[in-house]
């Protein structure tokens, strides 16, 4: 049920209304479904957020390792010129994998001169990401 402040009125539904929840920023939906859609944006999750998630899957995890991998995380969100920030459930992914290869919170430092975050292909989908990451894994070699 929703208030009409306009009205006054209360309104209550005969039938439940139907819910999708999506983070899908990739397609256009037609502006006639749209019209008929109420919006709420859920931010990303902050660190401290995404550290309560990953304990929730992956319950007696090693919090060094896990603050390591958050921190290269961000980090990798926050590279301008991502064409697809990697999401919370990759996020996730990337750290079954740390966990499987026994990766070590201090092998998770991101070295400038290799940009590419360890086991990278959980992270970045998309060619461009990884071509962007080459580029400026270049750059700080040469600078340096």
């Amino acid at each position: 049920e929703f208030f009409v402040y306009e009205t006054g009125e209360t309104i209550r539904a005969r039938q439940r209304p139907i819910v999708i929840i999506t983070s899908n920023n990739e397609k256009e939906l037609p502006d006639a479904f749209l019209r008929r859609c109420f919006f709420h944006y859920i931010r990303f999750p902050d660190m401290e957020t995404l550290q309560k998630i990953v304990d929730v899957h992956y319950p007696g995890i090693k919090q060094a390792l896990v603050r390591a991998a958050l921190m290269q995380f961000y980090e990798v969100r926050e590279v301008p010129g991502l064409k697809k920030k990697p999401s919370t459930s990759e996020a996730l992914d990337w750290i079954r994998l740390l966990v499987a290869d026994d990766i070590a919170p201090e092998d998770l430092r991101t070295d400038p001169k290799n940009m590419l975050p360890r086991l990278h292909g959980a992270l970045l989908k998309n060619e461009q990401d990884v071509h962007l990451f080459e580029r400026l894994a270049f750059m700080a070699r040469r600078q340096g």
